[in-house]
């Protein structure tokens, strides 16, 4: 079963898992698939001649949890008055993790990073701007930026 859900596209995936949170009463899923169905509808009425594919899906997905990332931080700082929304907000992003991509742990950030550097001859403090961009062009959907930035200000600084 796991093989067949990989094959589908993304939007087939979040169509089956909306008939399946329908059959369960699972309010949280429906609600979040409800919402990331219309963020896709909006791009693609925004006139930018967008098709609905797997790449929108993922774009949209990403954006969102770029978004959730940088909520869940700030729900964190609120102590007792963000716990509700922590909680949907971590949820929400363990949904939109499930479609997206599996990123590189901080070894193997830093493992790439390191080869990228010594390919390219680049050390030292300054070369910073560089390195993050030559490993942010071919592997942008595979790391997590936040972490390259770490590894490359720990590998430059070697």
């Amino acid at each position: 079963m796991a093989d067949e859900t990989e094959k589908l596209s993304i939007s087939a995936q979040i169509k089956a898992r909306l008939k399946q949170a329908r059959r369960a009463r699972d309010e949280d899923s429906k609600r979040v698939i409800g919402m990331l169905r219309t963020k896709v509808l909006n791009e693609l009425k925004s006139g930018q001649g967008k098709e609905e594919n797997d790449e929108l899906w993922l774009a949209v997905l990403q954006s969102y949890a770029k978004q959730l990332r940088k909520s869940i931080v700030e729900y964190e700082k609120a102590g007792e008055r963000g716990a509700a929304l922590l909680a949907e907000a971590q949820f929400e992003l363990a949904f939109c993790e499930e479609f997206l991509p599996k990123r590189l742990d901080e070894a193997a950030t830093e493992a790439l990073v390191r080869d990228i550097a010594h390919n390219n001859g680049l050390s030292g403090p300054k070369a910073m701007g560089r390195l993050m961009g030559a490993v942010m062009k071919k592997h942008r959907n595979e790391v997590d930026p936040a972490l390259v930035r770490k590894a490359a200000q720990k590998v430059l600084a070697e």
